[in-house]
């Protein structure tokens, strides 16, 4: 999904944080049309944790003939997309000629590398009966040695994806290796990124194992470590340290992290690099239009200016 102006600043909650908590970032708030748009990352505060380096959270709102999804064609350089979905769908389409429909517990994955293109839509048969989008779209980025791989896209049937119980907690492993589970999605570094479901009262603990983690509250209440956090905060762990979740009501989270990645990156609009040379060789790319295009679509996202 292209990058959207955000209009609010990043906060951290006004309370102690609880143990093991290194850091609470409050989202950012924009209107995409479609629907309200919350960003974590990337923060005056934190720009990534592990490969990931923008972390969208997309409705919940209901999507009719009157106010459909209609993202059009944009670019990426650099990145991953990963698109995940709670509740709703998007119709998928890019310049490799992929269409694509993704559903609740799917994954679209696609890797922009030296240059992509894509489109995110509504299906207007879906749209007659209203559609209730709500899901994560998240860029990773990638290390040095694949900035510039050759784009790829693939998809990943919600029955592919590991779903095992870890005590009272069930859980979705969309990408990585969690409690001996491994995922099929493959990333292009270490990754962590589990959906994971608590019953009110029941408790999970988060294993130290990765570099870099945070924990995301998608809905529900949560304490973590016995304090009390709010949701729809991002909350970046301390290294090394385990903590324990405990649900106060039935609640959802998912757990995002991995490996730090190589050195820094650079982020603008959909470009995501090391090199500041290469952004602006992509600017122009995109404004002069020497990027692929998107089979049977001709309008296109403008370069901000």
């Amino acid at each position: 999904m292209a990058s959207q102006e955000s209009h609010s600043d990043n906060g951290a909650s006004g309370h102690e944080l609880p143990a093991g908590v290194d850091l609470v970032i409050a989202p950012r708030t924009s209107d995409i049309g479609a629907f309200e748009v919350q960003r974590l990352l990337p923060s005056t505060r934190r720009r990534m944790v592990g490969p990931f380096i923008f972390v969208d959270r997309m409705g919940p709102a209901t999507l009719t003939e009157d106010n459909p999804l209609e993202v059009r064609p944009h670019p990426h350089i650099g990145l991953a997309t990963v698109t995940y979905l709670f509740a709703g769908e998007i119709m998928h389409r890019d310049s490799l000629g992929v269409v694509q429909k993704i559903e609740p517990g799917a994954v679209n994955l696609m890797t922009a590398g030296q240059g992509i293109v894509h489109s995110e839509r509504s299906d207007p048969t879906a749209l007659a009966k209203g559609v209730d989008l709500f899901g994560m779209q998240i860029w990773m980025a990638l290390p040095h040695a694949l900035e510039e791989t050759t784009p790829a896209f693939k998809h990943f049937p919600a029955t592919d994806l590991p779903r095992f119980r870890d005590g009272d907690a069930a859980i979705s492993l969309v990408a990585g290796s969690y409690r001996g589970e491994t995922s099929p999605v493959e990333t292009a570094m270490e990754t962590i990124y589990a959906d994971i479901s608590l019953p009110r009262g029941a408790r999970v603990t988060i294993p130290a194992g990765y570099e870099e983690r945070a924990l995301y509250p998608v809905r529900g209440r949560i304490e973590v470590s016995g304090g009390t956090v709010n949701t729809g905060d991002l909350l970046v762990l301390v290294p090394g340290t385990e903590v324990t979740v405990e649900a106060t009501e039935d609640a959802q989270l998912l757990l995002l992290g991995g490996a730090a990645m190589d050195g820094p990156r650079h982020i603008w609009w959909n470009f995501v690099s090391s090199s500041k040379d290469r952004i602006e060789q992509a600017k122009d790319d995109w404004k002069s239009g020497r990027f692929p295009e998107v089979p049977n679509e001709t309008d296109f996202i403008p370069l901000p200016e």
